[in-house]
């Protein structure tokens, strides 16, 4: 499941749909972490999207270091693999 790092100010539209971002991390048995992003739509009955694993860090500080810094661009980029639209 993971650990919810943040939730970004900045919210997402594809077409029609509005999304809020959040930033998940988990950390491997071996210690670090790995995070991700889920695109919670503001209409309930839309499904929630998740991207695949998009960064390793050595530590929590750092997952948390990264998920404050990601630009819109970053976040429209990565709807775009969740959504199946963007190369991995």
């Amino acid at each position: 499941m993971g650990e919810l790092l943040y939730e970004h100010p900045v919210r997402i539209r594809n077409g029609e749909t509005t999304y809020i971002v959040r930033i998940y991390g988990e950390e491997r048995p071996d210690g670090i972490w790995e995070g991700w992003l889920e695109f919670h739509p503001l209409e309930k009955a839309k499904p929630v999207l998740r991207t695949r694993q998009e960064t390793t860090q050595p530590n929590r500080v750092t997952i948390e270091y990264w998920a404050l810094g990601l630009e819109p661009v970053y976040l429209e980029g990565a709807l775009a693999r969740a959504l199946g639209q963007w190369p991995d």
